[in-house]
Parts: structure tokens; C-alpha cells; sequence
């Protein structure tokens, strides 16, 4: 008998989830223009960076290109030219928030107001709590979440003044769950989380609707970081496949971006008090065919995913 009143519980969400889903497959999102867009990207001297540097080329845009390795920013800014775009290489320490400002002033009076940000460099270190040094600590939340703070508070003022703009903070499915031995990694995506969700709301609050903001939230990705990642969150993903989800999301103006999208709701049922928890244990392990699953990775609406978040905390107080 409960598990019926379990189930019924969650059956108006799952008619919102499935309709929802159908509609969204004849009405596709409009995609923005950001030809012309003064685009600053960390950490693209190489994997996701680079490649997302490759596509915001191929759109038009004038790319100022941040990475602390010299090399790699350079080999990016030259494919970024050949695919026609003009590019604009910079060394910059993303741990070094003197470094930021400085190369951030050098950037608004040499290229101009930067109109969308990607918040992209990041570093890992794979060790339990314990054999992880101090320092490491450190500079993970210096690179991960301190660098998107400093970063914001040298480039959002323009936007803010224009009320156009777009910061976007790449973060993690570790940002949303936890994985054995990165404890100071998911810490940080936590907190870089955090910071697009508070920033959103307090653009919000000071009605500045033209500046968007979009976080994505991926599985690991296969750019070396890591050797032989692995989650339960499924399988460890190709850079190519994430940086697609990533422009479409940023032209489509997306808050939350999962990568695979199944990943919001295994992170949503790690979030649900009680009685929500069961009902979506139950929907997900007493469906022999795995529809109930199918249905959730359909799913990509925000508003929805708001509105079952604001659900679940009220209920849970």
C-alpha cells in the first residue's frame, strides 16, 4: 500500500516530465547570434577549452584566449585564425587572482568589454584526504572557484552596465555528487555550483535579464587529467560530445547543463528526502523495461528541474 501512494505521489511530476519531453522533440530551442561577441575563455590551451575556443571561431567571434601554458594557448589562437576568427593569446596563472586583474585590465584596454565568459581552466588531484599536500587544496579552489570570482567581478560590470552579456562556469557532475579519492576536486565543484546559482539569482534581483548565465555539469571527460576515470554516474566521456552540449547550450541560453542529461535526476534522487527518495527508487528499480529511466533522460527543461528542486526543499523543511 505505500509503495502505491509512493508512486501516485510522483505521477503529476511524471506526466509534466513525459509531456514535456514529447513537445520538445517538434518545438527545438532558438539558438542566439554571438557573431561579433567578445569571448574570453580559461583554460584554452587545450581539451574542452581549445575546443570550445575552435567553435566560438567557427561563430564569429573575437576570442581572448587565457591558459597558463604558453605552448598550448598559442597552438589554440592559430587554429582559432586559420578558422577565420581573430584571436588574442594570453599566459595568466588562473591561481594568481593579481594575475587575473591585471591581465583582465590589459584585456578591456587593448580588445575591448569581454560579452561572454566561459570560467573554464580547472585542476585536479586524485589522492584521499590525507595524502592530498596542503598546497593542493589550495590551488584547487584557487583554479576551480576563486578564479570564477575574480574573473566575474573584472568583466561583469560591463555587462551589467549593457544588460548583455553571458557567464558561463564549467563545472562538474562531482559539483552535484561525490567520488571516492577527489575530495578536494568535488569541493570545489560544489562551491563553483554554488557561485552560478547565487550569481544567477542576484542578477535576478538587480533585473539585469540580458546578462545569462549557464553551467555545465558533465561526467568526466577523457582530456588525461584523470587516468581511467570511472563513476557511477555513467560512462567517461569524449571532449567532442561535451563542448556540442556546451555551445547549444550556451546559444539556447540553458541555466544547467548535464552531460549525459540522465545525470540530473540521478543527482536529484541523491537529493530527495524520504518519501520523494522512494518513490524514485521504486519507479526507476520495480521498471523491468527501464521506461520510467528513459522518460527522465529526455528531460531537459529548466524550469521543471527549478520547480522539483524548490518541491523537494520544501518538503524536506
Amino acid at each position: 500500500m505505500k509503495f502505491l501512494l509512493d508512486q501516485l505521489l510522483l505521477l503529476p511530476l511524471l506526466i509534466f516530465f513525459t509531456l514535456e519531453s514529447f513537445l520538445k522533440l517538434f518545438i527545438p530551442k532558438k539558438r542566439k547570434s554571438v557573431a561579433g561577441e567578445i569571448v574570453l575563455i580559461t583554460g584554452a590551451g587545450h581539451g574542452l577549452g581549445r575546443l570550445t575556443a575552435y567553435e566560438f571561431a567557427k561563430l564569429k567571434c573575437k576570442l581572448v584566449l587565457w591558459d597558463i601554458n604558453k605552448h598550448g594557448i598559442e597552438e589554440t589562437a592559430a587554429e582559432c585564425r586559420r578558422l577565420g576568427a581573430r584571436a588574442h593569446a594570453f599566459v595568466v596563472d588562473c591561481s594568481n587572482r593579481e594575475d587575473i586583474y591585471s591581465t583582465a585590465k590589459k584585456v578591456k584596454a587593448e580588445i575591448g568589454d569581454v560579452s561572454i565568459l566561459v570560467n573554464n581552466a580547472g585542476v585536479v588531484y586524485t589522492s584521499d584526504l590525507f595524502a592530498t599536500q596542503d598546497p593542493q587544496i589550495e590551488k584547487t579552489f584557487e583554479v576551480n572557484t576563486l578564479a570564477h570570482f575574480w574573473t566575474a567581478k573584472a568583466f561583469l560590470p560591463a555587462m551589467m552596465n549593457n544588460n548583455h552579456g553571458h557567464i558561463v562556469t564549467v563545472a562538474s557532475a562531482a559539483g552535484h555528487t561525490v567520488v571516492p579519492f577527489l575530495l578536494a576536486y568535488c569541493s570545489s565543484k560544489f562551491a563553483a555550483v554554488g557561485f552560478h546559482r547565487g550569481l544567477t539569482e542576484e542578477l535576478a534581483a538587480l533585473k539585469r535579464t540580458g546578462v545569462k548565465t549557464t553551467c555545465l555539469c558533465p561526467n568526466f571527460i577523457n582530456t588525461g587529467f584523470i587516468k581511467n576515470p570511472s563513476t557511477s554516474l555513467g560512462p567517461t566521456l569524449e571532449p567532442e560530445e561535451v563542448v556540442v552540449k556546451l555551445i547549444n547550450g550556451i546559444l539556447t541560453e540553458q541555466k544547467m547543463i548535464f552531460v549525459p542529461s540522465s545525470i540530473r535526476f540521478l543527482t536529484l534522487l541523491e537529493r530527495c528526502p524520504g518519501t520523494a527518495k522512494r518513490a524514485l527508487d521504486n519507479l526507476i528499480q520495480e521498471s523491468s523495461s527501464g521506461v520510467c529511466f528513459l522518460v527522465y533522460k529526455r528531460i531537459e527543461s529548466d524550469y521543471i528541474i527549478s520547480w522539483i528542486t524548490s518541491w523537494i526543499t520544501s518538503s524536506s523543511s
